[in-house]
C-alpha cells in the first residue's frame, strides 16, 4: 500500500463494498458517487481515488464475481470424479452455493450486466460463456458415455444455469430451506433434465 493509500480513510475494499451495497438497494442508474462515498464514510475524491468512474466499480464487482463462479466450478468439478453425473452434480452445488454465499454480487453481475459499457460487457459476456462451456462439456461427456439422454443439450444447460442463477433473487438466509437443500435438491433437477440413467 503507497502512503497515500494509507492516508485515505476509506480503502478500496470499503469503497467496493459501498457501491454493491447501493447498487443493490438501489440499483446502478439510481446510484451516485457522492452515495456511494458517503456509505463508505469517505470523500467524493477519495472514492474517485480508487476508481475513476461509477462504471469501475461496477466492472470490478461483475468481473470479480463471474470470475470466482468459473473458478469455484472447476475446482468442483475436479474434486468430483471422472463420473459426469457426480461432476454436474457438484458443479450444480457450487453454483448454487455462490449465489447463495455471495447473493448480493450475484444479483447486481444478473440483472445490471446490461449497464456496463460495451468493452466491459464483452469481457463479462466472455467470463459467462466458460461457465456455459463447462456445464456443456460436462453434460456431453455424459451423452458421450450414454449416462445423459438429452436430446437438446444446449438448451438444458440454459435451463441449469438460469434455474441456478435465480437462487440470488429469492434465497433468504432465514428460510425454510438451508442453502445447502437447495443445492442438492438443484442437482437432482439438472441430473433429471439432462436424463441421467441411474443403472
Amino acid at each position: 500500500m503507497s502512503q497515500a493509500e494509507a492516508t485515505l480513510p476509506a480503502g478500496r475494499d470499503v469503497v467496493l463494498g459501498a457501491a454493491l451495497e447501493a447498487f443493490f438497494e438501489q440499483g446502478y442508474h439510481g446510484t451516485s458517487m457522492r452515495n456511494i462515498a458517503a456509505r463508505a464514510g469517505s470523500a467524493v475524491s477519495h472514492a474517485y481515488y480508487y476508481f475513476p468512474s461509477k462504471s469501475d466499480l461496477l466492472r470490478a464487482l461483475i468481473l470479480q464475481v463471474t470470475a470466482d463462479l468459473l473458478a469455484a466450478l472447476k475446482v468442483a468439478r475436479a474434486g468430483a470424479g471422472p463420473a459426469p453425473e457426480a461432476q454436474l452434480r457438484a458443479i450444480v452445488r457450487a453454483h448454487v452455493a455462490l449465489h447463495t454465499e455471495r447473493q448480493a454480487e450475484s444479483f447486481v453481475g444478473n440483472t445490471e450486466l446490461r449497464s456496463l459499457g460495451e468493452g466491459d460487457r464483452a469481457q463479462a459476456v466472455a467470463l459467462r460463456d466458460q461457465v456455459g462451456a463447462l456445464f456443456r462439456n460436462v453434460v456431453s461427456a455424459g451423452m458421450d458415455r450414454d449416462v445423459f439422454r438429452c436430446p437438446h443439450r444446449d438448451e438444458a444447460v440454459l435451463a441449469i444455469m438460469t434455474m441456478c442463477t435465480s437462487v440470488a433473487t429469492w434465497y433468504r438466509a432465514d428460510g425454510p430451506l438451508p442453502a445447502e437443500v437447495i443445492g442438492e435438491r438443484y442437482a437432482e433437477l439438472a441430473l433429471n433434465m439432462v436424463g441421467w440413467q441411474n443403472n
